[in-house]
């Protein structure tokens, strides 16, 4: 079933960046989920473009170093198109967290395109509109 895939996958995503109650929140394993070369793109309010790594980094240590926690995100509607071994979803997410002591929340859109490879689905690339 390739939308259970794709669901298992994108929850895996946004899982990542989870660092509620204290629990150290596992980026890393963003390496695993998107293809080495996949594009990341963020619009508004600043465009930016990054590879992998680049989008991994700031946010492991943001994650990591007691600035950003309680932090987590999750989608709140989606809708997934699937053709063969493509696919595209489009979906509205919520976050909420303390950043630098100060509670908040916030929320966007995010489109992610999947391919399916020889070891499953993954993400080639995702952009995020993010207007918080």
């Amino acid at each position: 079933m390739p939308k259970a895939e794709i669901d298992a996958l994108t929850a895996e995503f946004f899982g990542a960046f989870d660092n509620r109650g204290g629990k150290a929140a596992d980026v890393a394993r963003i390496r695993r989920l998107i293809l080495p070369g996949g594009v990341i793109v963020k619009t508004g309010p600043e465009f930016t473009s990054y590879t992998v790594d680049e989008f991994i980094e700031p946010r492991e240590r943001i994650l990591a170093d007691g600035r950003l926690t309680e932090f987590s995100e999750w989608e709140t509607s989606e809708r997934t198109e699937i053709a063969g071994d493509i696919a595209s979803r489009f979906g509205e997410y919520r976050k909420s967290g303390i950043l630098d002591g100060q509670p908040f929340e916030g929320g966007g859109t995010k489109t992610i395109q999947f391919v399916r490879t020889p070891e499953g689905w993954r993400i080639a690339a995702f952009s995020w509109y993010d207007p918080a």
